[in-house]
């Protein structure tokens, strides 16, 4: 027993010792939504900033850990498609995306050895957004306490409640990082956020019945329901007849995904009483 036992930590060594290399960083860059509003899979015209926090930790030369938390902005809007059928729906959103996430990169090359390495990751977060719009007026307006397609109304018990506004998804994607000094390691990253929601732009299914969202919501939100009796620009005449009770206003087949992409810059913590050698210690002095 004894015996296996130092097998095990003998095995275990090289872990324990590299686990004392923490990162702590930050990544700034952009943020993207593909989405109902989208008529490409993803619309650049849309994209937006974000930045983060980021903290890693290398368990050996091929696995790091890591957490973090990130923020972003994400928005579409039908004005900018080709279809006239959705520019003739005339709506828009945007939303903040707050971000928790933990995961794991599994860095393709050795990282001290070459100073450089490609690398995937994947995980899980937690997200909040909050989809909104702009009246003819520039004020914003919430949309989903509108129930813009029948959400919590007794009369259309298969929507169900109000879209949760804090949802998990499962972030995945590639990066490139490299060693710019022994403390110092820049990268790129890009991430796709697989969600669970079909509501980050408020858009899903089929509109419900204009009387009904009346008395149950307001006018507000038969405004904002179908905005498709606005003026839009020169693409489409403006058409004010609110569309019939069960027509085509979004498509539940897919849900909806947002994408982060940034620079990372991540400065390391420890290491030095870890014993690894980097390619920097590799190096002859002049």
């Amino acid at each position: 027993m004894k015996k296996i036992l130092g097998f095990v930590l003998m095995l275990s060594t090289p872990i324990f010792t590299y686990a004392q290399d923490w990162h702590v960083g930050l990544i700034g860059g952009i943020s993207n939504y593909s989405g109902d509003l989208n008529e490409k899979r993803v619309d650049f015209r849309y994209t937006r900033p974000m930045v983060g926090l980021m903290v890693k930790k290398d368990m050996n030369r091929f696995l790091t850990l890591r957490g973090g938390f990130s923020f972003g902005m994400i928005a579409g809007a039908d004005s900018t498609n080709e279809s006239l059928a959705l520019v003739a729906r005339n709506l828009s959103f945007r939303s903040p995306i707050w971000e928790g996430q933990l995961g794991a990169e599994l860095n393709i090359l050795d990282i001290d050895d070459k100073g450089f390495t490609p690398y995937i990751f994947a995980g899980v977060s937690l997200f909040s957004f909050y989809p909104t719009t702009r009246d003819s007026l520039g004020n914003k307006i919430a949309l989903r306490r509108l129930s813009t397609e029948g959400q919590g109304l007794p009369q259309y018990p298969e929507r169900g409640n109000q879209y949760a506004l804090h949802q998990v998804s499962i972030p995945f994607g590639v990066g490139f990082k490299y060693i710019f000094t022994e403390k110092l390691t820049l990268g790129i990253e890009t991430g796709l956020r697989a969600t669970f929601t079909d509501y980050l732009d408020d858009v899903s299914t089929t509109y419900v019945d204009q009387n009904t969202l009346l008395a149950e919501r307001g006018q507000a939100a038969v405004d904002f329901s179908y905005r498709g009796d606005e003026t839009n620009g020169d693409k489409v005449i403006p058409n004010p007849n609110y569309p019939l009770d069960g027509a085509q206003r979004g498509s539940a087949k897919y849900k909806d995904w947002y994408i982060f992409t940034g620079f990372t810059i991540m400065y390391r913590i420890g290491g030095g009483s870890s014993g690894r050698p980097t390619n920097f210690s590799r190096c002859p002095r002049m």
